[in-house]
């Protein structure tokens, strides 16, 4: 017998919410029954038949929907996701789940208490070039280095969106928290101590918001890592994009393409070229092996991974899985990262 969809309630329309609606409307396994925002925004053409809500408890109480989907503004993530499980509903929440490491356990405790299924979303977890990086990353061993940025040089549209998360969120939480769970993927180990430092460089965000930063994290383990994110028109586009694991084997890391821009969102998940690098020497002292080149063609794009998101949620519903060590990786990256912001903030390292 064909299972019923599983009725979705979409909250939040930007670029992310936006994306999770066209993927719960092209699977048959969903039912969108209604979506809310504070504005109407203008939307693709799939999505201009439903209901738009201006208020989430409200639609929650009406449409009694077997899952939310919450993809508005960090700092309203986990008030609606504890409501969304007081009312029997699963969860799908875009990163980061919260803006406090309170808030974000206080999101897993309700999820565990109601039973319900929760999944953050991580879209690099989903990516099959991501997955190959952290398998190769691990054959390396630790001790490693994590090089990392996500720098955006962004105009217009672009801008007007960032100045709008930088009223919560900085962007070493907002993106940071990607790149963190990498990190904590590949060493396993626990993160022991923080320090981030950042500069407010606009007079267009709030005085206490900086819109570059960089914070730095230590492993129990020995390994260190860094990463690296500016948002806004004076950020330069040289090395952008920095994805380099080193260990005393050897390097894996991403190629970017040379034409690629920052403020392109297919850019942000797109990995060109894993290159391998073994640090092995013969008797010469040369390297024996040269570097190789993985070429990740066919590799899904935004809407693609968002794809294989929702497919995922639908999954942990169906299939029952087991996410808590996903919940888990997700409080722990945005520890790492809201210590960042606390070091940003107080000059000084934090212990973890």
């Amino acid at each position: 017998m064909t299972k019923k969809p599983i009725r979705v309630l979409v909250a939040g329309l930007g670029n992310m919410g936006r994306s999770h609606a066209l993927a719960y409307h092209n699977n048959p396994g969903f039912e969108i029954v209604g979506l809310v925002n504070r504005s109407r925004p203008q939307l693709e053409p799939e999505l201009q038949g439903y209901t738009i809500y201006p208020d989430f408890t409200t639609a929650l109480a009406e449409l009694k929907p077997d899952l939310c989907s919450i993809n508005t503004y960090s700092d309203s993530h986990a008030d609606y996701a504890v409501a969304a499980f007081e009312a029997g509903c699963d969860v799908f929440v875009e990163k980061p789940l919260a803006t406090t490491v309170a808030d974000a356990e206080r999101v897993v405790a309700a999820a565990r208490k109601a039973g319900r299924k929760l999944v953050i979303g991580y879209i690099l977890r989903h990516h099959p070039s991501w997955m190959k990086l952290i398998e190769e990353a691990r054959k390396l061993g630790p001790p490693y280095v994590f090089r990392m940025n996500l720098n955006q040089q962004s105009s217009g549209p672009t801008w007007a969106t960032h100045k709008s998360l930088m009223r919560t969120t900085s962007p070493i939480v907002d993106c940071g928290v990607h790149y963190v769970d990498v990190m904590c993927q590949i060493t396993d180990a626990r993160a022991v101590e923080v320090r981030g430092m950042g500069l407010r460089m606009s007079e267009e965000i709030a005085a206490d918001m900086y819109n570059y930063g960089h914070l730095q994290v230590l492993f129990e383990d020995g390994s260190v890592g860094w990463y690296e994110a500016g948002w806004g028109p004076m950020i330069s586009e040289t090395a952008f994009f920095v994805k380099d694991v080193m260990s005393p084997k050897g390097a894996v890391s991403i190629v970017m393409d040379p034409n690629a821009k920052s403020d392109d969102i297919d850019t942000h998940t797109k990995t060109s070229v894993i290159r391998l690098h073994t640090a092995e020497t013969g008797p010469d002292g040369k390297f024996i092996r040269p570097d190789q080149d993985m070429t990740m063609e066919g590799e899904p794009g935004h809407q693609e991974l968002c794809d294989l998101e929702q497919a995922f949620m639908l999954r942990a519903i169906r299939e029952d899985l087991d996410l808590d060590r996903h919940m888990a990786d997700a409080v722990a990256s945005l520890r790492i990262c809201l210590a960042a912001d606390e070091s940003v903030r107080t000059g000084q390292p934090v212990t973890l």
